[in-house]
């Protein structure tokens, strides 16, 4: 019989990549619930490095991050572009598509 691999394992495996990381996050954005986000964050963070090597490149605390990650925390915009600029995605903007866009196609 196989042996069932770990979710978690392939997960972070994948994460490793930056483009599988910046589509995770992306997709987790997407969700209505912010928390995703920010549990998907603390994902690609411990994928990537640590927190505390995470810590340091930003001049954040430690702590703060894992309260900040937690899905209960409320970070700051600064806080947020530090960690994705020390994981190297950045951020992009798109315009949603809206009810007259649909309209006319």
């Amino acid at each position: 019989m196989k042996r069932a691999r770990s979710y978690k394992g392939e997960l972070k495996e994948s994460l490793k990549d930056p483009v599988q990381a910046a589509g995770y996050l992306k997709a987790a954005y997407a969700d209505p619930d912010k928390r995703v986000f920010l549990l998907a964050l603390k994902d690609v963070i411990e994928a990537r490095s640590s927190m505390s090597e995470i810590a340091r490149l930003t001049k954040l605390d430690r702590r703060h991050l894992y309260v900040m990650l937690s899905g209960h925390g409320n970070p700051e915009w600064y806080s947020l572009t530090q960690l994705l600029d020390a994981l190297g995605i950045r951020l992009s903007f798109e315009p949603k598509p809206s009810r007259i866009t649909k309209e006319a196609a």
